[in-house]
């Protein structure tokens, strides 16, 4: 893969650990003032323009100088599609003129696609969407009396980041970014592996192409997918294994639970769909094994606080980032309810995020599980 002579301008909403992150990274390869990152709150962008730095999410990594913040998302629509039209001018080879990243939590993504797609319209040549999402969304569902209900036994409220795209930017080449990545190892320029998956393969490579360097190596993936199924469902058994690290259990049940989650994540992937050789890759089993455990995963900490005795209300209150594990939980054990698909460790996760049952509880009725052949269902 050659890498694009530049970066193409970007956009990038959300002004989050990760999505600053990216926004460094980018901006040391792109042309000065062609990568911009759009924070909701004007005091924050404005203390970010000071500093030169993300003190609220990202402290400790500096803002290059090239990296221009903004408040303005109009102004910053404006101005990404102005460079976007010089980037195809001026750099002929890239396979894309501009990108829009999407760098918000799943409960966002709706509205940030909604709010990009009604000020720019239709894509120009080149012109595309990213999202650095993760998760499984799980709608309330309006019953005959039209009270608000959130789905629980079946999974009929169930979208996945891509299908909430197409929904708010129909006719936008789009892609997931996704894989073993820490915001604050992005921004201090660490080498990093990802995947971009679309179900448009020529649009996958070109993000692919556009964004490699810099010390970061980007793969494409036609199978969507195992791609966004191993981005919600590494982080449920990431909290899997903050349980039982913090229980205390040792290395030898880590390394099983860790197994047995990536045969459950493969099984249910299948399911969908989805191909086997995707679950040896980055952004499965990838971005499992950072997250399970890496001492930077929220959803790890997660784990970690509940087997300490914290409830899940102090947990999430003491965070102060959203950990999607808590919420994608029972969105894919619903969706695994409904294609028949054994999925014992993510229903754990769920007993334990529901308290109805205690970390230990829920690792002993794991363990006390019927034997069976390792490759069976």
């Amino acid at each position: 893969m050659t890498p694009a002579l530049t970066a193409p301008p970007m956009l990038v909403i959300g002004a989050g650990a990760w999505g600053t992150a990216l926004a460094i990274h980018v901006a040391r390869r792109a042309r000065p003032g062609t990568i911009t990152l759009w924070a909701r709150s004007a005091e924050q962008a404005r203390d970010m323009q000071q500093s030169r730095e993300n003190r609220r999410y990202l402290p400790g990594c500096p803002l290059p100088a090239e990296l221009v913040v903004a408040a303005d998302l109009d102004a910053a629509c404006a101005a990404w599609r102005l460079h976007a039209s010089q980037h195809r001018s001026l750099d002929q080879q890239s396979p894309v003129s501009g990108l829009l990243v999407m760098a918000t939590p799943l409960s966002g993504l709706e509205q940030a696609a909604r709010m990009l797609c009604t000020r720019l319209g239709t894509a120009g040549p080149g012109e595309g969407l990213v999202w650095l999402t993760k998760g499984l969304r799980r709608d309330p569902i309006v019953d005959p009396s039209g009270a608000a209900r959130t789905a629980a036994a079946d999974d009929a409220g169930l979208r996945w980041p891509h299908q909430i795209v197409a929904a708010a930017c129909s006719g936008w080449p789009s892609a997931a970014l996704t894989g073993p990545s820490f915001a604050q190892e992005v921004a201090l320029g660490l080498p990093v592996a990802l995947t971009a998956a679309s179900l448009d393969l020529a649009w996958a490579r070109a993000v692919a192409q556009s964004c490699h360097g810099g010390g970061m190596r980007i793969y494409a993936s036609d199978d969507l997918a195992g791609a966004e199924l191993g981005g919600a469902m590494k982080n449920v058994l990431a909290i899997a294994a903050g349980v039982c690290d913090g229980l205390s259990l040792g290395a030898n049940a880590r390394a099983a639970l860790l197994t047995r989650g990536l045969a459950e994540m493969a099984r249910l992937g299948l399911a969908l769909g989805a191909r086997a050789q995707t679950f040896m890759g980055l952004a499965t089993l990838g971005d499992l094994i950072l997250t399970a455990t890496g001492d930077l995963s929220r959803n790890r900490r997660v784990g970690l606080a509940l087997a300490g005795g914290q409830t899940l209300q102090e947990v999430v209150a003491g965070l102060g980032h959203v950990a999607e594990g808590v919420t994608t939980a029972p969105a894919l054990a619903a969706l695994a309810r409904r294609l028949g698909v054994d999925v014992p460790i993510t229903e754990a996760v769920c007993s334990v995020l529901a308290a109805e049952h205690s970390p230990r509880e829920a690792m002993a009725r794991l363990m006390a599980r019927d034997p069976r052949d390792e490759y069976g269902n």
